[in-house]
């Protein structure tokens, strides 16, 4: 009898992966932000032609739009260059850093550069994984402005979605005694839209039975990036003269559209940061932030 062929290893199939640095630009126009402002039902624009770039915002720009033909059966690309060539791909936003050297300005021309930053195999409960680093630079007038981490995770084949509660409680309301509070409440309309306006085409933001069907979710997932400009507007509407220096994200655990959000904020006694979450009912933190300031 013949030995069973070993599965190979997360890291076998990118011993030479090194894809080459990307360069973008973008004008920067204030339509994408004035969107997205209206979208979390502020009274005004967050920022307009001229004005600093609120910390994450630049997710709004840079954007790619790939042919339909290139897109995988789950709405992200099944080929792109600074994805992973394992098969049967799954990914998962972890999280990020980024470091403001100074902000963006609206109106002003910019340039991105993309590059690999990290690829690190590591092994977990469910598994081995794949642990991708992207690191992003944006310039502007030849000045580096923002520089930018984000931690993708990768699998090889699907794995069922666990510990997720079997349906959506839209009644229950979380409660904190933290001096910075903001509530939401996403619905499909509000993921809609954000998906939308960060050419997001992962379809578990707006394919309810795809959710369910497929990937195991109760309902239709919130964006990772989501809950992250959510705690970062705490600081813009409890702390607008502060500019951001640096900050870090972590996405934990999913939520679901129609339960009731709380992005919760407590500034640092010496007023040189903040510690940011939000929570569920039944979560303290699908996502914890600690930013400093300038």
């Amino acid at each position: 009898m013949e030995p069973a062929a070993s599965t190979p290893s997360l890291g076998s199939y990118v011993e030479s992966w090194a894809p080459a640095a990307t360069t973008d630009e973008d004008a920067l126009p204030p339509g994408p932000a004035a969107a997205l402002s209206a979208v979390l039902d502020l009274p005004e624009p967050a920022a307009k032609a001229g004005d600093r770039l609120p910390p994450l915002w630049q997710w709004l720009y840079f954007l790619e739009w790939p042919a339909q033909s290139e897109l995988g059966p789950d709405g992200h690309l099944s080929d792109a260059r600074f994805l992973p060539p394992i098969p049967d791909r799954q990914r998962m936003f972890a999280g990020g850093r980024v470091r403001v050297e100074e902000p963006l300005r609206l109106g002003e021309p910019a340039e991105r550069v993309c590059g690999l930053a990290s690829v690190t195999p590591k092994s977990g409960r469910s598994g081995e994984l794949l642990f991708v680093t992207e690191r992003r630079e944006f310039r502007q007038a030849g000045r580096t402005c923002l520089v930018e981490e984000q931690d993708i995770v990768y699998r090889s084949g699907r794995s069922a979605a666990a510990g997720h509660p079997a349906t959506v409680d839209s009644t229950a309301l979380p409660h904190s005694e933290t001096p910075w509070q903001l509530r939401a409440q996403p619905d499909e309309r509000q993921l809609f839209r954000v998906s939308a306006l960060t050419a997001n085409a992962h379809r578990i933001h707006y394919d309810a039975p795809y959710c369910r069907d497929v990937e195991g979710y109760p309902g239709l997932v919130v964006h990772g990036p989501l809950l992250a400009l959510l705690m970062l507007d705490l600081v813009r509407r409890n702390s607008p003269e502060r500019q951001v220096s640096s900050l870090t994200y972590r996405l934990h655990r999913p939520a679901f559209a129609g339960e009731h959000l709380l992005a919760t904020g407590t500034p640092s006694d010496e007023g040189r940061g903040a510690q940011l979450a939000v929570a569920t009912h039944r979560e303290a933190r699908h996502a914890s932030a600690e930013v400093t300031f300038v």
